[in-house]
């Protein structure tokens, strides 16, 4: 039987979102394509005509828990600058909902097992996130882009760490730390003073 192309591309859809969500709360590894079918409503047979394998079901789900997070980043900056950026980031809300959170906090020792391809395009992911903190550093910082690249390795961090803690007030503790820490970063580069 054969499906119009918009019903391909809703269940296409359909598999990717279930998979983003499953590889964020369970891991990779962890996340069989049965219990993904199965939790997107499809049989296994539904799988292939998708994707020739997890392997390019992970990548393809990498890529789009990126780009939601840009868009998502784009709209925090715009709305609020840095500090409500790093405010939602270091939230409760995202320590506690990995499964729709940042897929760097979620998968970064998985990520770095990927092949090439999932890693070269996760960098390419990461990188437009560390431009977009960047465009919006305060005026006169050196190194906007270095500055963001510190600001996301302190925020993904302080994140893995309060989710390991979760439930804790130490977890509390630790997200206010990486928002200080990031704003140190900041400040630090201010006037283009070398500290």
């Amino acid at each position: 039987m054969r499906y119009d192309k918009g019903r391909k591309d809703a269940s296409r859809s359909r598999i990717m979102e279930v998979a983003a969500q499953r590889f964020r709360s369970d891991g990779i590894a962890a996340s069989g394509l049965a219990s993904i079918m199965s939790d997107a409503g499809m049989t296994n047979g539904a799988f292939y005509p998708h994707f020739q394998s997890k392997a390019d079901l992970v990548r393809e789900s990498i890529a789009s828990a990126l780009e939601t997070q840009s868009r998502q980043l784009q709209e925090a900056l715009a709305a609020g600058g840095l500090e409500l950026a790093m405010a939602m980031y270091l939230s409760s809300e995202h320590r506690d909902h990995p499964e729709t959170g940042c897929a760097s906090a979620a998968l970064l020792p998985e990520i770095a097992r990927q092949p090439a391809e999932t890693r070269h395009l996760y960098t390419e992911g990461l990188m437009k996130l560390v431009r977009q903190l960047a465009e919006d550093m305060p005026p006169h910082t050196r190194d906007p882009e270095g500055v963001a690249l510190g600001i996301f390795a302190a925020l993904i961090g302080a994140l893995q760490l309060a989710r390991a803690l979760e439930g804790t007030e130490l977890s509390d503790r630790i997200l206010a730390a990486g928002a200080d820490a990031a704003r140190t970063l900041i400040q630090q580069r201010q006037g283009g003073e070398v500290s």
